[in-house]
């Protein structure tokens, strides 16, 4: 069966924030997938989004698919590393914060 994929790694985004907006477009052909991105008023949409995009794209460059017959197979959001930083606090001690990252896999196949 043919498949497009599109990763984007390393995103400044939380696996768990990301996730949400994962589950809006799993299992919807790519244009209302691509919309309801649009549409979506979360910082992962829009990052999502691109992701999209660039699936769309290696569909139709790759496998001559026509946009409007492609069908969103697969959104795996994983989480990537964490970047450790510190803050400061009372009497000499620090606080840890992570900064997480997330990585975005995105499968399109045609109908």
């Amino acid at each position: 069966m043919d498949q497009a994929i599109a990763k984007t790694k390393y995103v400044r985004i939380s696996a768990r924030k990301a996730r949400l907006a994962a589950d809006l477009i799993r299992g919807l052909s790519a244009i209302e997938a691509s919309s309801q991105l649009v549409y979506c008023n979360l910082k992962a949409g829009r990052l999502l989004k691109k992701t999209l995009d660039s699936a769309i794209a290696n569909a139709e460059t790759q496998m001559n698919a026509k946009k409007e017959h492609l069908k969103v197979v697969e959104v795996r959001i994983d989480e990537g590393p964490t970047m450790k930083r510190a803050r400061s606090r009372n009497r000499g001690s620090r606080h840890p914060i992570l900064k997480r990252t997330s990585h975005f896999t995105i499968v399109v196949s045609p109908e």
